[in-house]
């Protein structure tokens, strides 16, 4: 619970208009209200969770509210990130939502960090705020977010999405756990796939997001019990909430300074082994791949690894789709093998990454080909634009 001193803080006539639904609850109040006012609160990222929690929380009556964020407003963010509209599209997210924000509530104080959350200005950009909220979208951030919470004492909200779950909890809390309890060491890179790989129904990130709003708001007005030690699993197909208990791993190492998190998820070790895996397998761009197939070269087979909802989508001419997860699981390296017959292999993906990892697979198994640098994306792109974007 915050402790402001409330006897500083005065409600305007507006605010007493803007707020009567706040005011005549009892759990709220005029002292609650008050605290509303005086508290700040960060918000770490506006995308799919920070554009619902930070209009919520704006239009609660929260007094300061810091976001940090240092990308631009993309056709692909609308579909969920609601904070933001069309024209905007191309400018920083941070001026989007400050707009947004004040439209809401012009009473707000809005600060924008248009920078990337980092360990060297991480500890000075939180410090001033009461609570942070963790919108971000990868681990080595998260577990920023974390460890300068740690070392600042102050409570985390913090959730995350993918597909059609989403998980909530508040960290490090009146002695309960932080993240690194629920986990302990990051996953190996590339093993969770992003939003822009396995896709986000555009409405969870709203229920995810209005659950942070929520449990910053009950922390402000000591009101309720929070999500602290408890971790909300939402599936949205199912419509079914559950909950798992959480609590402080007593052997846990210390957090004493910020760290190179990048290093700590085995980010950079990932790229290098990655580069010496593009090194071992030839790379083609999408032009020189439309010149080999006007050519009409007739022992090349092209090949597809998406998912079949995406080659519903849009396809190049003359491929053959066979998953990524068949190469996987070894059934599609043999139908590959079918499909070759002495013919070359050509392989591409959205962007250019799951077509190296099943030439990786397949090279293992004996088969070479060639990777299409950026994928259909690139296609779309430099070839043909009447192949959807997506």
């Amino acid at each position: 619970m915050l402790n402001p001193n409330l006897d500083e803080i005065q409600l305007t006539k507006d605010d007493y208009e803007r707020y009567s639904r706040h005011l005549i609850l009892p759990e709220v109040g005029l002292e609650g209200q008050k605290r509303l006012k005086a508290a700040s609160i960060l918000c770490v990222g506006t995308g799919g969770l920070g554009s619902p929690l930070l209009l919520y929380l704006a239009a609660a009556g929260v007094g300061r509210l810091g976001i940090v964020d240092f990308d631009v407003v993309d056709f692909s963010n609308l579909q969920r990130q609601v904070i933001h509209g069309t024209s905007w599209v191309g400018k920083p997210k941070i001026e989007s939502a400050k707009n947004r924000i004040l439209e809401i509530n012009p009473f707000c104080q809005v600060d924008l960090y248009e920078t990337q959350f980092t360990s060297q200005n991480a500890l000075e950009i939180a410090e001033p705020y009461d609570i942070i909220i963790d919108g971000t979208d990868n681990f080595p951030t998260r577990y920023l977010v974390n460890d300068t919470c740690v070392l600042l004492n102050k409570p985390n909200v913090y959730g995350s999405i993918f597909r059609f779950e989403g998980q909530a909890t508040v960290f490090n809390y009146e002695g309960g756990p932080n993240y690194r309890d629920l986990y302990p060491e990051p996953p190996p890179p590339g093993l969770v796939p992003s939003c822009a790989e396995g896709g986000v129904l555009g409405i969870l990130p709203g229920i995810i997001g209005v659950i942070q709003a929520t449990e910053a708001i009950k922390i402000i007005l000591g009101q309720g019990t929070t999500l602290s030690g408890r971790l909300l699993l939402f599936n949205a197909l199912d419509m079914k909430f559950r909950e798992l208990k959480l609590r402080p791993n007593p052997v846990r190492p210390v957090i004493e300074k910020l760290i190179d998190y990048e290093m700590f998820c085995g980010i950079p070790q990932a790229k290098a082994a990655e580069a010496e895996q593009q090194a071992a397998i030839p790379e083609m761009t999408v032009t020189e791949l439309k010149q080999l197939l006007d050519s009409g070269a007739d022992d090349v087979v092209l090949l597809d690894v998406r998912n079949p909802n995406e080659y519903e989508i849009a396809q190049i001419p003359g491929s053959v789709l066979v998953p990524l997860p068949d190469i996987e699981n070894g059934q599609g390296v043999e139908k590959v093998r079918s499909l070759l017959n002495g013919h070359r292999l050509i392989v591409h993906c959205k962007m250019g990454g799951r077509s190296m990892k099943a030439l990786g697979i397949l090279k293992g198994a004996g088969i070479d080909g060639t990777n299409v640098k950026g994928g259909i994306q690139a296609w779309s792109r430099e070839v043909d634009a009447s192949v959807p974007e997506y």
